[in-house]
């Protein structure tokens, strides 16, 4: 009997387990998206793995295995720290080219100008 009621416990606690892997290799593949500069499939991955991982910790985690989960999440939150840098690094990109096109508008009106200034 004790076998029965162990049985669905076990299940879940192995689908718990995959989806938390299943998490790590979301999150590596963020950071390859991010690497590659595709930014909407970095915010796509991001919202399914916030899905799955409220899913992964509806149930507690066994005592069991805390260490090896907390051994999944401190890697994926290094993942994060690297992810975080990309974007940091993208951001600062898009704010440059921003500054250059407004230089580069400016430059061209200050061109216009002088061309049809009266000589």
């Amino acid at each position: 009997m004790s076998t029965l009621s162990t049985a669905p416990a076990a299940l879940n606690e192995a689908g718990q387990y995959q989806r938390l892997a299943g998490v790590l290799n979301m999150t590596r593949d963020m950071l390859e998206h991010a690497a590659a500069g595709d930014w909407d499939r970095v915010a796509e991955l991001e919202r399914e793995r916030r899905d799955d991982l409220k899913q992964c910790f509806e149930q507690p985690v066994d005592a069991d295995h805390g260490e090896l989960v907390a051994e999944a999440l401190a890697v994926m939150l290094h993942l994060n720290d690297e992810l975080m840098g990309l974007l940091a690094t993208a951001r600062d990109s898009v704010l440059e080219q921003g500054a250059n096109q407004a230089r580069t508008r400016t430059a061209v009106s200050h061109y216009q100008d002088v061309q049809h200034s009266p000589r």
